[in-house]
């Protein structure tokens, strides 16, 4: 049973080889936390692992994969009915460092629902994220993936969304929201839970202080294919579920065009077809995703012009194309003017 306010729940899919750090690393935390991890459909001996070298951490084992959405949520129902007050998600391919729950927890005050960490990549030196930013063209990303770890992050501060790989959720704003949207499998799944909070009038946060390590990707390269497919079925999704009415055609008609070109680039690297899959599922889920947005946008107790506040009004950093394609509309339009 688990006895402390916090619990950090770790879904699992065919991570024998990295499992050992990430829970070695928790061990060592500073302040009391239970750890249960969700062994989501593994065939590599993930199961025989945690039985052999790990027989004190509480193990709920799925047959098949529920992906990340459906895994942490069998986590989290856990630590519910075990009366967690906070429940973190840690990645199975990350570690963190001693204080890394303390500084989370530390972060929270009433206002705040949900905490992210400095996400570093495995040797320290490069962000992998900062938080997440949500765009007015209706793209999520990662705030300082790529960028050489010089202080630049180094204030607390409030952000649009977390990432679902390091951070801790308040309990009494999951029931009120609701858990993780399963549809989405993997990927922007974190966004829009943070999304639902931010209209549910809860902050996100992100703390400086609390590291996180993480090989990212490592999951997703064992499936050619894989980010394709989930990113061109949820990002539709995302915009759909959440984003307010009075801002919502604006941010469309961006997106559409976006959307159209990681299509036309997914042709070109020879994942045509897949993205063409992940598309059509994606249309699929977008029927239930319009019930969804009635209850969400009837739940919401902030105003649009908060939540077009706490956007970014630009493209993603790492959007070339496209700044290069509004680069020679800017250029085309001033001609003719």
């Amino acid at each position: 049973m688990i006895l402390s306010k916090a619990c950090v729940v770790i879904p699992n899919w065919n991570g024998r080889d990295s499992l050992p750090a990430c829970l070695d690393s928790l061990a060592k935390q500073s302040i009391e936390a239970g750890i249960v991890v969700v062994e989501n459909g593994s065939n590599d001996g993930s199961r025989q692992l945690l039985a052999e070298k790990y027989p004190g951490i509480t193990v709920l084992v799925q047959e098949t994969n529920l992906g990340f959405a459906g895994g942490v949520n069998v986590g989290i129902e856990y630590a519910i009915e075990q009366g967690c007050e906070f429940v973190a998600l840690l990645n199975n391919d990350a570690t963190v460092d001693n204080d890394w729950l303390k500084h989370l927890v530390a972060a929270m005050d009433e206002s705040v629902g949900i905490t992210t960490c400095s996400f570093l990549s495995p040797d320290g030196k490069h962000y992998d994220s900062t938080g997440d930013l949500y765009t007015n063209w209706g793209l999520p990303y990662p705030r300082g993936r790529g960028e050489p770890v010089k202080g630049q992050y180094d204030d607390q501060t409030d952000i649009f969304a977390a990432s679902g790989g390091a951070s801790l959720y308040r309990v009494e704003m999951l029931q009120e929201i609701g858990l993780f949207d399963e549809d989405f499998f993997a990927y922007y799944e974190d966004v829009d839970l943070s999304f639902r909070a931010q209209l549910g009038g809860w902050k996100v946060r992100y703390a400086p202080k609390a590291i996180a390590y993480h090989d990212t990707g490592s999951t997703s390269r064992k499936i050619k294919g894989f980010t394709t497919y989930q990113t061109m079925k949820n990002q539709p999704l995302l915009l759909v579920k959440n984003v307010p009415r009075s801002m919502f055609w604006g941010v469309f008609w961006r997106f559409m065009l976006a959307h159209t070109l990681f299509f036309l680039r997914a042709f070109q690297r020879g994942q045509g077809w897949i993205a063409l899959k992940g598309d059509w599922a994606g249309t699929k889920v977008l029927f239930k995703a319009r019930r969804k947005r009635k209850q969400i946008q009837k739940a919401k107790k902030v105003s649009d012009d908060y939540i077009w506040s706490v956007m970014t009004h630009d493209l993603p950093p790492n959007a070339a194309a496209l700044r290069s394609l509004r680069a020679k509309w800017w250029r085309l339009t001033r001609r003719k003017a």
